[in-house]
C-alpha cells in the first residue's frame, strides 16, 4: 500500500489497514466500469460518501458506528477493484469469502464488529441500491424505467436534493478522509 503497510489478502490483519489507503484506492476505483457521463469517473469514494447519507437518511438519527459502517460498506474494494454483479457470480463464492474476510479486517480497525449486524446490513445494501438507481439514472444512461427494474423505485423523499457529484480524485480522496474522520471522532 502507499502508506508502506503490506496487506495480506488472504489472511488481512486489522493493523495493516490505513484509511488513507482505503479513501486513495477507492478515490481512483471508477464505478459502472467508468462507463459514465462527466469529465471525471465516478468513484467509489464518492459513491460511498452518498451511501453514508442515504443510510442516515432512512435510519432515522443512526449511531455513529452504524454510520461509519456505510462509509466503509465497499472499503475492501480498495485493493480488489469494483465488479459488477454478473463477474462476481462468475467467480463464484470465492470472490465473497475474499471481501468478508477484507471487511472483517476493515471493521476491526476502525472499531466495529468483524461482522455487522443483519438489520444494520440490510440497511446499508437498501441505501446501497437506492445510491445505484440514482447513479444508474444521473449518470449512466439508465431510465427511470430500467433503473427501478434493477435497483427498485426509491422512496422520493429519501433522495431529494441528493445529486450525483463527479470530482477529481485527490479531492474525493480528501472528502472521504475528513468524513471518516468526522465519524470517528463521534464513536
Amino acid at each position: 500500500m502507499l502508506s508502506g503497510r503490506r496487506l495480506d489478502l488472504l489472511d488481512p490483519a486489522p493493523l495493516d489497514v490505513e484509511v488513507e489507503d482505503i479513501a486513495h484506492g477507492l478515490a481512483f476505483v471508477a464505478r459502472w466500469n467508468g462507463q459514465t457521463r462527466g469529465d471525471y469517473a465516478y468513484s467509489v469514494a464518492e459513491h460511498s460518501l452518498l451511501v453514508e447519507t442515504i443510510f442516515a437518511r432512512l435510519a432515522r438519527s443512526p449511531q455513529p458506528r452504524w454510520r461509519l459502517a456505510a462509509l466503509l460498506h465497499d472499503a475492501p474494494e480498495y485493493v480488489i477493484g469494483d465488479m459488477i454483479s454478473p463477474v462476481k457470480a462468475a467467480i463464484g463464492p470465492a470472490y465473497g469469502a475474499l471481501d468478508d474476510r477484507l471487511s472483517a479486517a476493515i471493521h476491526l480497525r476502525f472499531g466495529l464488529p468483524a461482522v455487522l449486524p443483519a438489520t444494520v446490513k440490510r440497511e446499508i445494501k437498501r441505501a446501497d441500491r437506492i445510491s445505484a438507481w440514482l447513479e444508474a439514472v444521473r449518470i449512466a444512461g439508465f431510465t427511470d424505467t430500467e433503473a427501478t427494474r434493477f435497483f427498485g423505485a426509491p422512496d422520493p423523499a429519501v433522495i431529494d436534493g441528493l445529486d450525483i457529484v463527479l470530482r477529481p480524485p485527490l479531492e474525493v480522496r480528501a472528502a472521504y478522509t475528513a468524513r471518516h474522520a468526522d465519524l470517528l471522532a463521534t464513536l
